[in-house]
């Protein structure tokens, strides 16, 4: 199995309506290919780790990077693993409002959302990422 962790820009900012219909057919989707994972979303940027069995994670992340509606996708990492960290997401998703409201209804910002989300990750490095990701866009 393998994880990839990539970050992108998307062209334009996108509603809510439009990231439920992403996230909609992406864990029909990956599911269907037995590939995991987490996606959080700051601003236009997006933070994302796939995991799976090798041929799939290789086609979905070749499937995203040719995607037009974001830009300058970059692979962060990309590791053989023994074990899921995602294993029970096909794709987990939190909507975040940086203004202090997650979508639980929760006080909180960006910062402390995604804490809450990657704090039962062993893999410090990955948890590392996802962390700095949220402070950096909660600044911007």
């Amino acid at each position: 199995m393998q994880r990839i962790l990539y970050i992108s820009t998307a062209r334009e900012k996108l509603d809510d309506a439009s990231l439920d219909g992403i996230l909609r057919i992406s864990r029909r989707n990956n599911a269907a290919v037995g590939v995991t994972g987490l996606l959080i979303v700051g601003g236009r940027r997006f933070l994302q780790v796939l995991e799976g069995p090798d041929d799939a994670v290789a086609s979905v992340y070749d499937r995203i990077s040719r995607d037009d509606r974001h830009f300058a996708v970059v692979r962060l990492s990309r590791k053989t693993i023994e074990a899921r960290t995602f294993g029970a997401w096909s794709m987990g998703y939190r909507a975040v409002n940086l203004g202090g409201i997650d979508d639980g209804g929760r006080p909180g910002n960006l910062p402390a959302i995604v804490g809450r989300l990657v704090e039962p990750i062993d893999d410090v490095i990955l948890r590392a990422e996802f962390t700095a990701f949220a402070a950096l866009h909660a600044a911007a």
